[in-house]
């Protein structure tokens, strides 16, 4: 009997802010993606236009704020994750290149929903499949080509990253 697929299609915008050959990256807390490095970005919130969440998530998950310069494109991920009802991710994401024009670094303001412990500046020579996102992966790709490509990136299997040495302590995954 073939297995019946259960897919979760989450939807986001995700900032792109490069230099000096390096990804403003965050620590992701939770979720697929879990203690790896991901695009600062998310879901919008009820009435929430797409500039107004990308600014908005930008800002919470790195202190700081941003004007956004253009929509670079879109990509979808598909890959296996059991999570709630649900056996696979397929994840839309909108990408949109930014510049800082305020705040700094910052530790994020911890809340229910809160999915990243911090930021970073990351070379890109230091970004792999085993420790970065699909989305971190994708736009290490567009710098590369300068094309986010028009086909589905399908993971045969993903690994979710249980735990991340954060400050000497341990923290856990959770669902998101």
């Amino acid at each position: 009997m073939k297995e019946e697929r259960k897919f979760h299609r989450p939807f986001g915008v995700y900032g792109v802010n490069t230099e000096n050959d390096k990804l403003l990256v965050i620590h992701k807390k939770r979720g697929p993606y879990a203690n790896r490095f991901d695009l600062p970005g998310g879901s919008l919130e009820p009435e929430e236009s797409l500039a107004t969440a990308m600014r908005r998530e930008f800002l919470e998950e790195t202190g700081i704020k941003i004007a956004i310069e253009k929509q670079i494109g879109m990509a979808d991920f598909l890959f296996p994750c059991i999570w709630r009802e649900y056996t696979h991710i397929h994840h839309i994401a909108a990408f949109y290149t930014v510049r800082k024009v305020g705040g700094e670094i910052s530790l994020p303001k911890q809340f229910e929903g809160q999915d990243s412990f911090g930021a970073e500046w990351v070379s890109l020579n230091d970004l792999s499949i085993h420790n970065a996102s699909p989305l971190v992966l994708k736009v290490i790709e567009w710098i590369q080509t300068g094309s986010i490509g028009l086909e589905v990136t399908w993971f045969e299997k993903w690994e979710v990253k249980n735990s991340l040495q954060i400050e000497g302590k341990k923290e856990s995954t959770d669902d998101y």
